[in-house]
């Protein structure tokens, strides 16, 4: 029990260290021990990117409150979906979790065979995280907005290359997107397996542009070795306030934000569901996680199980719809 209160009192659900306050439904005596042992925590990205990142930064203090290992698996491929599968397929007892990104949401509208079914092979934890995409060009690129990018690709049909960190992923489809607002956009699409080298062919001046995160992106624009024409997000971000938006671009409603939230496989006991929750949501309302991620362009979030359930019910149908005006489809 004692350690139980410790790791309560650590994880934000008390007003203050040393005064505890037990979440109304959450008795400390009656719940098992959790985790019994290492947990594994899957990545469907290569090292280096958002998802990763934030992983890295997550796990250690998971592993500090709970008293047993969270380890990082990174299993890359098919826009996340081979670590979404075998997390679907792992035993329901809070030991494999996966970390999920945007394209969770969109992956089901572009692959025939996802290998899992989003909607009920998964038990939502919470969101940690909201991750803006930056449009950003290579300095030799001519152009200083989102506008002027656009018109040198009308005037130069198929001379432009746009980067993504892979066929589908969300910044893909906020590049298709684009297309459809734009009426049309004749550029070549040139997918990487991740978004740590599609942003270091960018800055090597390998591609003209690319739509990214803004995690491993960040430290480039700061230092001008690449250039931020507009984030894909209703309001500015944080850590880039002299960007612009597309919205404020002349692309009304333009909004492709990027997340990442914790999934459990279906089944998961929802006591085990709270207790993870609760340990994710402390963490990421400390001063020293939102500042951490505010430095690399991210703002925390934190919200209920049943609050992110209903969110990916709607960024699904957001971009099924998107999916079927653009025509993207995955081999």
């Amino acid at each position: 029990m004692r350690r139980t209160l410790k790791i309560l009192a650590v994880l934000g659900a008390v007003g203050t260290v040393g005064t505890l306050s037990v979440p109304c439904g959450f008795d400390a005596h009656a719940q098992p021990a959790y985790p019994s042992r290492s947990v594994r925590l899957y990545v469907g990205f290569l090292p280096g990117g958002t998802t990763d990142i934030l992983a890295r930064m997550l796990a250690p203090t998971l592993s500090d409150a709970f008293g047993q290992p969270f380890y990082i698996d990174n299993r890359p491929g098919a826009t996340g979906n081979i670590a979404s599968e075998l997390t679907a397929k792992s035993a329901p007892d809070g030991h494999t979790l996966v970390l999920v990104a945007a394209g969770f949401a969109s992956n089901v509208s572009l692959y025939a065979k996802p290998g899992y079914d989003p909607q009920h092979d998964f038990a939502p934890i919470g969101r940690i995280a909201a991750v803006h995409n930056v449009l950003m060009v290579h300095p030799s690129v001519p152009a200083h907005s989102a506008r002027e990018l656009l018109d040198l690709a009308h005037r130069y049909p198929g001379s432009l290359n746009f980067g993504s960190p892979g066929h589908g992923s969300t910044a893909h489809l906020a590049l298709e997107m684009l297309r459809v607002q734009a009426g049309g956009l004749n550029v070549r699409h040139v997918p990487y397996r991740g978004m740590a080298p599609a942003v270091l062919e960018v800055v090597g001046g390998h591609l003209h542009a690319l739509m990214a995160t803004m995690p491993p992106a960040i430290v480039h624009i700061r230092s001008g070795r690449v250039r931020a024409l507009a984030v894909a997000s209703l309001r500015r971000a944080e850590a880039l306030p002299q960007v612009v938006t597309f919205h404020e671009s002349g692309f009304p409603g333009f909004e492709a934000v990027g997340w990442n939230g914790l999934l459990a496989p279906a089944g998961t006991s929802y006591d085990t569901i709270v207790r993870l929750n609760l340990a994710v949501g402390g963490i990421v309302k400390s001063r020293e996680f939102r500042e951490r991620l505010a430095r690399l362009g991210a703002e925390t979030l934190s919200d209920t199980p049943e609050e992110f359930t209903a969110y990916l019910r709607s960024e699904t149908g957001k971009w099924a719809n998107l999916v079927k005006r653009s025509g993207v489809v995955m081999d």
